[in-house]
């Protein structure tokens, strides 16, 4: 029995675009840059069919999706009426959140639990305007997961059709 490296470029591919699926809700595995490293994976295989072209527009948007998610917790806070404070609670949080929490539940909370307090340190009278901060952090914390579900799905659709051919 001999190594195939097409086979083994397949299995990994499928490796990597199963670590980037679970990344789309676990914040601390960058889920649509590893998708795309699997389909590169896929594409050094002969048993895929995947071009240099779809490699590019993939590629395209794994980074704007990747960019776009990190910034829709902020983005949201301050539609939601949140002050610099708010937005900045929001990152902090989301930050703190990938790289300190013990739970994946503190991990989607992150952004949520931070815009609140930076408004309450903003304006501690305004407990209303604090929870608006912290929902639109939330909300666009599940706008970047939602995303990101998306377009790893997109990337496993691919790779499962570029399989069949």
């Amino acid at each position: 029995m001999s190594f195939d490296p097409t086979i083994f470029f397949a299995v990994i591919a499928g490796f990597l675009l199963f670590l980037g699926f679970i990344g789309t809700f676990l914040p601390i595995l960058p889920g649509p840059p590893l998708a795309w490293a699997g389909l590169l994976s896929a594409h050094f295989s002969a048993h895929s069919q995947i071009s240099v072209t779809t490699l590019i527009i993939t590629g395209f948007f794994a980074l704007l999706i990747t960019v776009a998610d990190n910034i829709f917790p902020s983005l949201m806070t301050k539609k939601a009426g949140g002050s610099k404070a708010g937005v900045w609670g929001s990152t902090i949080g989301l930050i703190f959140g990938i790289l300190f929490a013990p739970t994946v539940i503190l991990i989607i909370l992150g952004p949520f639990i931070g815009a609140f307090i930076g408004e309450m340190i903003h304006d501690s009278q305004d407990t209303g305007k604090a929870l608006r901060a912290a929902f639109g952090a939330f909300t666009g914390f599940m706008l970047g997961t939602g995303i990101k579900m998306i377009c790893v799905s997109a990337f496993i659709w691919i790779f499962v059709i570029s399989l069949l051919k």
